[in-house]
């Protein structure tokens, strides 16, 4: 993934959990689907929108 190996993304994830807190990392999980999801689902009308017309 991206050329790093095993060592570099634990070193990235212990490196997330010690900025944020084990508390926080679920919240930030939820809103950054949350925003995924609402840019798929305003892709897919765009979509839809030029196929119909």
């Amino acid at each position: 993934m991206f050329g790093m190996g095993g060592p570099e993304i634990t070193l990235i994830i212990v490196a997330f959990v010690l900025l944020f807190g084990a508390k926080k990392i679920p919240e930030l999980a939820r809103g950054l689907g949350r925003g995924i999801r609402e840019f798929k689902d305003a892709s897919k009308e765009i979509r839809d929108n030029i196929e119909n017309s």
